[in-house]
């Protein structure tokens, strides 16, 4: 009898046993599958979007600045010939710096540049990782309702009317797109440090352009998500717009951007004339008028239309077709394909 209740004992504390090593075996796999949160970041649109806007910016940078360059010039930029034209233009760019070596017009084109990667990192992770949070929480919330709008199409307008959303919310970036700016196209206003123009200018004057900003970025975004979810629906066929390939994504950025620059290039050239304005002394070259202290954006194009033509709000278009465009195609693409990669389930 004692042997048979200690063969009981000892069968019943080894499944006791056995079972909490199991148990600990369970748990200890669930911590390791759980993510920590730098494992989340890496994974997560916003890092994707960050790496994106990165090499956006080492890549970019010195087009944006010759085509900001460009909008900002007042007066004609073709001359009656070729190479008059591109004297002109290099003058234009470049400046004082027109008759340097190519090295140091490079270097030139850089202007600002820890503005516009403090700017532009935040632009993209706000862009491109909040659009497709506030997409999935229309479809979550109002998907519905988008369905008996819109029919088939309510996908398209769920990406559309999300990436308008975000459009509007980036004014808040603002001040650092102004900063960005005015270090590109007008160096005199940086020239007594930071501090200086913040206190000239004061919170009013950074958010200068916030009327044709929203302008610009509502439609600008809403053509942009838009138009890359109504290629990846219509021409492509894909049903889950997540599971797109490089090549899909590259096609139906191309899409968006075009349409989103086309739609949104006036209100660029007032918004960047508006931002690059001197805080307390700014002359309008024309007909010798001269306007003190900062306009608004409605006097603005008023100003152009007056004293430049219609033709004065497509400035830079040419350059902004042929850099912005694959600016945004770059940005979407990569920021889908590093999120892609990131996420891509382990065989």
């Amino acid at each position: 009898v004692s042997v048979l209740y200690w063969r009981c004992n000892n069968k019943h504390d080894m499944s006791i046993t056995s079972s909490s090593a199991s148990s600990s075996l369970v748990q200890q796999q669930q911590q390791e599958a759980k993510p920590s949160g730098l494992q989340k970041f890496i994974s997560s649109h916003a890092n994707a979007a960050t790496c994106a806007g990165v090499m956006e910016i080492a890549l970019f940078h010195p087009f944006d600045t010759a085509a900001k360059r460009l909008m900002t010039n007042k007066g004609s930029i073709t001359k009656p010939t070729l190479s008059q034209t591109l004297s002109h233009v290099n003058e234009v760019i470049f400046r004082y710096n027109a008759n340097a070596s190519v090295l140091q017009k490079l270097i030139y084109l850089y202007p600002g540049s820890f503005y516009a990667v403090v700017y532009k990192i935040f632009q993209r992770v706000y862009k491109f990782a909040g659009q497709p949070l506030v997409r999935d929480f229309l479809g979550r919330h109002y998907g519905e309702h988008f369905t008996n709008v819109f029919g088939k199409a309510h996908k398209v307008m769920e990406d559309a009317i999300a990436g308008c959303l975000i459009g509007l919310g980036e004014v808040v970036l603002l001040p650092l797109d102004r900063l960005k700016v005015l270090s590109q196209t007008n160096e005199k206003a940086m020239s007594k440090g930071l501090v200086h123009l913040l206190r000239s200018e004061g919170v009013r004057g950074m958010y200068s352009g916030t009327a044709v900003t929203l302008c610009r970025n509502a439609p600008g975004s809403f053509c942009l998500f838009g138009g890359a979810a109504f290629t990846k629906h219509y021409i492509f066929h894909i049903q889950d717009h997540k599971r797109a390939t490089l090549f899909e994504n590259m096609c139906a950025s191309t899409v968006g951007a075009c349409l989103s620059i086309a739609i949104s290039n006036p209100m660029d050239v007032i918004k960047t004339r508006v931002q690059r304005q001197l805080a307390h002394k700014t002359h309008i070259v024309g007909h010798d008028n001269s306007v003190s202290s900062n306009m608004n954006a409605l006097r603005m194009a008023q100003c152009m239309l007056k004293e430049e033509g219609v033709s004065s709000y497509f400035k830079g278009l040419t350059p902004k077709i042929l850099i912005s465009a694959p600016k945004l195609i770059f940005a979407y693409t990569m920021t889908e394909f590093i999120y892609n990669a990131m996420n891509k389930p382990h065989v």
